[in-house]
């Protein structure tokens, strides 16, 4: 890798809205000069959309952005199709056939110019693959063979490849399991260059030498890794919060003293006319004392009443620094599943892909019966998504029998692909709910925090943690309410906040669920209680990690 020296990210006073003028960022400015850098905001405040704009997928409506060095992006979505290979994925196609043809003694000069300095272009990919933990995949094995988590490597392979000096990253331990997400951080460990990554994984933001927190007008530096900038922000809501109750105190004393100055003076003017009527005084002597006794309690008044919006001003500005985290307010159908209903029964389950069988043997079995809690762990690639999709039906087995409860089965798949990007989430939500009135509607939408403008925005348009709102909303709030769920990776794009709503909703839940999830944390928090791992072919029952 050249020298990463001159690798910067610079944004000036930018700006960006989208197409129906909702304004994601305003004059927002600041500069990298290298080192690793998490970026952290709420979902939906724009980080994707920062990387977007910083990469040159978007186009900022003022400002401007410029980068010093070779950039490499890994988005959260990657656009990648399942006819690809993992040569095309890589960018080393072109250059490994022109190597095969002068191999085969033919010297063209464009087979020359397509190889440039590449030569060792295979030995370079196989180790890029071999440090990522991708070492088996052979280069002509296309995407549709590969799980998501093998995907996200392989792309970041493809990033690494291209000897990168500023390095923007997206959520790039999605889908991993815990071996591929620690093969990750060590790949990372030994880039030296300009590093911005967007993650709600706390080990990887662990790693950060600093973190950014993204507002819409600035982009504010902690230094030190992710546990420090949480104490950081502690120890200031703290202060925030004892400056809010001392203000509220001084307001409410100047509002009682305002107040009895008014009945003090109320109190002088109604003695002072009686004292002058029993001392009959001349008319305008006495006029003269009534007046100077008004403005002088105006002038008290005035006095108080200054000190009262003063103090209102104190407590606006104490209210400020308190942080308005938006919490997600789940609260799942209570379906209550009898102990002894059978929900999913398969015996034997084979399925075949490009002609190779992904379960040992004569396949797997699989039982669901009453509210279990499910837990599936297994390496990238063992099959947990193609075991999914046969208990909800989406994919037919190749052999085995397969048996399903009457109940409604909710499959939250890892892809987010369930909803119609060119509609409204109000719109989506409407198709999986029908029978629900609007105003319910728009309820529950608020609960996952689509409120207002927010419910009419195109889901093709929003983050990938809105995304996973927005789906988890029709998936669990659709009739009748669902007796088991399938939940795919579902903490993927969530922030902290939400996802410890998501794990007390789940808690909360009655009905069954199987989730795959390489989050120790959250598996440990939804009350598991039964663990399944996937390996080699083969499904076993085994204890809770670290049990």
């Amino acid at each position: 890798m050249s020298s990463p020296s001159h690798a910067t990210v610079v944004c000036s006073d930018l700006s960006f809205s989208w197409p129906d003028d909702t304004p994601v960022f305003h004059e927002l400015s600041f500069s990298l000069t290298g080192g690793r850098t998490g970026l952290v905001a709420p979902n939906g405040a724009g980080k994707s959309t920062l990387l977007k704009l910083i990469a040159g997928e978007l186009r900022p409506t003022g400002g401007s952005v410029s980068v010093g060095g070779t950039l490499g992006y890994l988005p959260q979505t990657l656009p990648l199709t399942g006819d690809l290979t993992v040569a095309d994925v890589l960018g080393v196609a072109a250059v490994i056939r022109a190597l095969d043809a002068v191999e085969s003694g033919d010297v063209s000069e464009e087979h020359f110019a397509t190889i440039g300095d590449d030569w060792d272009i295979e030995e370079r990919t196989r180790a890029q693959l071999d440090r990522l933990g991708l070492g088996g995949l052979a280069l002509d094995r296309t995407l549709g063979t590969l799980s998501g988590g093998q995907v996200v490597s392989l792309g970041l392979a493809a990033q690494l490849l291209r000897r990168p000096e500023v390095l923007l990253l997206d959520e790039p331990t999605n889908n991993l399991d815990g071996d591929a997400r620690h093969t990750l951080y060590d790949a990372l460990s030994d880039f030296d260059g300009l590093l911005l990554v967007v993650a709600h994984d706390r080990a990887l933001l662990d790693r950060m030498d600093g973190i950014a927190e993204l507002g819409p007008s600035r982009l504010r530096f902690h230094g030190g890794n992710f546990t420090a900038y949480e104490e950081a922000v502690r120890a200031e809501q703290e202060v925030a919060e004892k400056n809010v109750r001392n203000a509220e105190q001084d307001l409410k004393r100047e509002k009682r003293e305002l107040q009895q100055a008014r009945e003090r003076a109320d109190r002088r003017a109604s003695n002072a006319a009686r004292n002058l009527k029993n001392a009959g005084l001349p008319r305008i002597f006495a006029g003269n004392m009534k007046r100077g006794a008004q403005e002088s309690a105006g002038r008290a008044g005035q006095t108080h009443a200054s000190r009262v919006g003063e103090a209102q001003a104190r407590l606006d500005e104490a209210g400020r620094a308190l942080r308005d985290e938006q919490r997600l307010v789940l609260d799942l159908p209570d379906t209550q599943v009898p102990a002894g209903r059978d929900l999913f029964l398969g015996e034997g389950m084979r399925v075949r892909h490009d002609g190779r069988d992904v379960f040992a043997g004569d396949g797997i079995d699989l039982s669901v019966r009453g509210p279990e809690r499910i837990a599936l762990t297994g390496p990238n690639g063992s099959g947990k998504t193609t075991l999914m999709r046969l208990v909800t039906g989406e994919l037919a087995p190749d052999g085995g029998r397969i048996k399903r409860g009457d109940g409604r089965v909710a499959y939250l798949s890892q892809r987010l692909d369930l909803l119609d990007p060119d509609r409204t989430v109000a719109e989506n939500f409407a198709a999986f709910a029908p029978e629900r009135p609007d105003a319910e509607r728009m309820n529950l939408l608020a609960r996952f925090l689509f409120r207002g403008a927010r419910a009419h925005l195109p889901v093709g348009v929003l983050s990938g943690g809105e995304r996973l709102r927005a789906t988890l909303a029709c998936v669990l709030c659709a009739e009748p309410a669902p007796q088991l769920l399938l939940l795919d990776e579902p903490t993927n794009n969530l922030d902290l906040v939400s996802v410890g709503q998501l794990e007390s909703a789940l808690e909360s839940y009655r009905g069954a669920f199987l989730v795959v999830s390489h989050d120790e944390r959250f598996l440990a928090g939804i009350g598991v209680n039964r663990w399944l791992r996937l390996e080699d072919g083969t499904l076993r029952t085994t204890g809770a990690p670290g049990a």
